[in-house]
């Protein structure tokens, strides 16, 4: 599994705790390189400065939260194997009212992640709104599969 800009490490200790291998990457992985477990993997990376790392690897799961760095979504798609799960929840349009980020080149264009996704994906479940909270914010959220033969939605009765 593959938390991209893993940030604190907050959901590489959730996967931690559920028994699974996880690769963190981020700018600064200081917090995250402090969690001290033989299934963590973390690699200090400037995404945004830098190629993408993975050429070539394929991971089951790849998460990543509250960031945007759009040339990285053909990545993503490519590093997931078939049947794996991407998880995204970042910032949209409409934060800009409740706080940061306000800059609209880190905001999602209505429905842009599920533009992004969907034709790569089998898009399972997709949301765009306000989050209640302190401070409230604008977010979409995806969560999308890689289409593999064992399951492909027809077979399954669900496409």
């Amino acid at each position: 599994m593959l938390d991209l800009a893993c940030g604190s490490g907050r959901h590489l200790r959730y996967l931690l705790a559920l028994g699974h291998h996880v690769i963190g990457i981020d700018r600064n992985i200081t917090v995250a390189r402090a969690i001290a477990d033989p299934r963590l993997s973390t690699i200090p990376v400037d995404l945004e400065a830098n190629n993408w790392p993975f050429a070539g690897h394929r991971f089951s799961a790849i998460i990543v939260t509250n960031y945007l760095h759009r040339p990285l979504f053909p990545h993503i798609t490519a590093a997931l194997e078939p049947g794996g799960v991407l998880i995204y929840e970042t910032f949209a349009r409409g934060n800009e009212r409740w706080g940061r980020p306000n800059n609209p080149a880190f905001l999602l264009a209505p429905g842009e992640l599920l533009t992004a996704f969907s034709p790569s994906l089998h898009i399972i479940g997709y949301e765009h709104g306000l989050i209640e909270g302190s401070p409230p914010r604008v977010v979409q959220r995806l969560c999308g599969c890689k289409p593999s033969p064992e399951l492909d939605p027809a077979v399954l009765g669900i496409g």
